[in-house]
């Protein structure tokens, strides 16, 4: 039975919380928030996807308030960080040097030289670190990469993607909204989409991205990711969304032979249009990207020879991307990523 702790206990906690409860290989031993009325409110109605509200029950969880003291007291053998972005590096380097396995709330950090101090300890201490980037195992999204890599229907022609959230009018006055500490909208929204780019395609020769800036940072992007072919990558990201609106991610591939079709506010989300016959549906995962990634953590934690879905190294890549994409974006021309 694994031993689980999880620090930071606002929407994503309560989130990596009841992923863990579901687990019968795993017990939440200890939870840690420095913020009293973490620990006490129900959660309800915060985020973007459900599946974090609704009550939780600590009354056998030993509970901290700070990360320090729950790493010397409790055996853990593995935690869920899950605070404010600019919190990362620093609570994640002190769990793997204590000897505890972690997964971190994506982005792996602000920086890369942050990434490279998490990198660096996770290699130290032989533990495995694995950045919570849950689009790469989201159902419908793994389907989509599984069509792609079979190279049943011919190269992709076109990929466009698109994530639009009220992130910065429903946490207006939040950690969310200081660029210091999440990292703005790039960092904490676009880069689901960053990511599963590269997941999909591989590291980008260079971004042309184009944005909106608002006093509070960046609001709105969107992104060319060139490759070394003539395929076009692209993919929007924005937070400014009316709360009415609803949270929006969708894609289309287009591919020599088929066109893979997903938006999350259609039922059914996912569907293969072939270029004969019908559309189909295809088969998918049952669960969501938080519960996957979370078994697929606990799977390598007991030691279970599984590959990596997203390694530090591609977390870290991710973070080389984002950056180039901001400073394209400001600066109004084509980044290289080096």
């Amino acid at each position: 039975m694994l031993k689980i702790g999880i620090v930071g206990f606002g929407f994503m906690g309560r989130m990596h919380y009841r992923c863990w409860k579901a687990l019968e290989s795993a017990r939440i031993v200890a939870v840690c928030d420095p913020c009293a009325g973490a620990l006490r409110t129900s959660g309800k109605g915060v985020g973007n996807i459900a599946g974090a509200d609704g009550e939780v029950d600590l009354s056998d969880i030993a509970v901290y308030s700070d990360p320090e003291e729950l790493f010397a007291r409790e055996r853990l053998d593995a935690v869920s960080i899950t605070v404010p972005t600019h919190l990362h590096a620093a609570w994640a380097v002190r769990a793997l040097d204590a000897g505890i396995h972690v997964l971190c709330e994506k982005p792996m950090a602000l920086t890369r030289a942050d990434g490279l101090r998490m990198m660096e300890a996770a290699e130290r201490n032989n533990k495995v670190l694995q950045i919570g980037h849950c689009i790469r195992f989201w159902p419908e999204y793994a389907k989509a990469t599984e069509l792609v890599d079979s190279g049943a229907y011919g190269r992709v022609i076109t990929a466009t993607f698109q994530r639009l959230s009220a992130t910065a009018r429903s946490k207006r006055g939040t950690w969310f909204s200081n660029e210091e500490q999440s990292g703005g909208m790039v960092f904490d929204l676009h880069i689901h989409d960053t990511d599963f780019i590269q997941h999909l395609f591989g590291m980008p020769a260079s971004v042309c991205s184009h944005g909106a800036l608002t006093p509070a940072g960046l609001a709105h992007i969107v992104t060319h990711y060139r490759y070394g072919d003539d395929k076009l990558v692209v993919a929007e990201g924005g937070w400014s969304m009316l709360p009415s609106c609803g949270f929006e991610m969708k894609f289309n591939i287009i591919l020599e032979r088929a066109v893979i079709s997903y938006d999350n506010k259609r039922s059914p989300t996912l569907k293969l249009y072939p270029a004969e016959g019908e559309p189909v549906v295809p088969p998918l995962e049952t669960g969501d990207g938080y519960s996957r990634q979370i078994e697929h953590f606990a799977r390598r934690v007991r030691g279970e020879d599984v590959p990596p879905v997203v390694t530090p190294r591609q977390a870290w890549d991710s973070l080389r991307i984002a950056e180039a994409e901001r400073e394209s974006a400001r600066k109004g021309t084509h980044v290289d990523i080096v």
